[in-house]
């Protein structure tokens, strides 16, 4: 079928909860983790399109709103059977006509930068992948008046304050899906939450993410506290291109594997104060 058949032939529909398995079927296609489980919780959080071509579904991509100003756009997948034939820029419209006014965020690719910079997104930033099977990684030490300690549902006001802080965005319902998925370790100063990272279950292992802390020092803590005691076990971090925290990461058996380019469409939302997202909760949701 030619391309221009392919174009002609494909139909947008809303993706829905039943095309998780699909969903990661087209994932594994590319080469990502994505489980069936982790495509559950991105299409429960968001909205988006899948293309199908006489039923069968060749390509799919999705959209995060953050309040009603910014969203992030992520897990744009077209069929390696079908790459070529301009699915992937028509999906992009479609998501695009859904998003509406809001700013866009996302991670792009090296295939896929030169689409999203036609559509207007321009690069700022980078986000580097860290994996590998963990080393003998040390408890992180904690100096006076410091202390680490689980997170519980009743924390969430406070865990959103500090997401939102770091962020610039309102992000409680994915909070929320990830203390319900996962486990949160909280960073105290004198009594006061300085920090916090997620622990949760994700593709080919355990993902650290996100990690939000004033500075590096802190956000360190908050990753060696979910690595120690994993020797042997497959774990992510993705953290911001060139970050100090790479070449711990790397000593730690967390190995630098594949660099993205983030960019935006509109503005980036702002961020005031010393708190920063030192890892996201993942590439696509920021």
């Amino acid at each position: 079928m030619s391309d221009s058949l392919i174009r002609e032939a494909a139909v947008l529909r809303d993706v829905a909860a039943s095309d998780a398995p699909v969903y990661a079927a087209l994932a594994r296609a590319v080469g990502w983790p994505h489980r069936a489980e982790d495509c559950a919780m991105a299409i429960g959080l968001g909205h988006g399109l899948v293309a199908t071509i006489a039923g069968e579904v060749v390509a799919a991509g999705m959209w995060w709103p953050y309040g009603e100003s910014h969203a992030t756009l992520g897990m744009i997948i077209v069929s390696p059977d079908h790459q070529g034939a301009g699915l992937g820029r028509r999906l992009m419209q479609g998501l695009l006509a859904q998003v509406k006014d809001r700013s866009v965020m996302l991670n792009a690719t090296a295939a896929g930068q030169p689409l999203y910079e036609k559509l207007g997104f321009v690069a700022c930033g980078g986000i580097c992948q860290h994996h590998g099977e963990v080393l003998e990684v040390a408890a992180p030490l904690l100096a006076a008046g410091a202390a680490l300690r689980l997170a519980s549902v009743a924390d969430m006001a406070e865990l959103e304050r500090l997401d939102r802080a770091a962020s610039g965005l309102p992000r409680q319902a994915l909070l929320a899906s990830l203390l319900e998925r996962g486990e949160c370790a909280v960073l105290e100063r004198g009594g006061r939450a300085v920090g916090f990272s997620v622990l949760r279950r994700f593709g080919r292992g355990l993902l650290v993410g996100p990690v939000v802390a004033e500075n590096d020092a802190d956000a360190r803590i908050l990753m060696a506290h979910w690595l120690q005691g994993r020797r042997g076990q497959f774990m992510r971090v993705d953290i911001d291109a060139g970050a100090p925290l790479a070449g711990w990461l790397t000593s730690q058996g967390l190995k630098s594997v594949s660099d993205v380019v983030t960019m935006v469409r509109r503005n980036w939302p702002t961020v005031q104060g010393a708190l920063r997202l030192h890892a996201p909760a993942s590439q696509a949701l920021g």
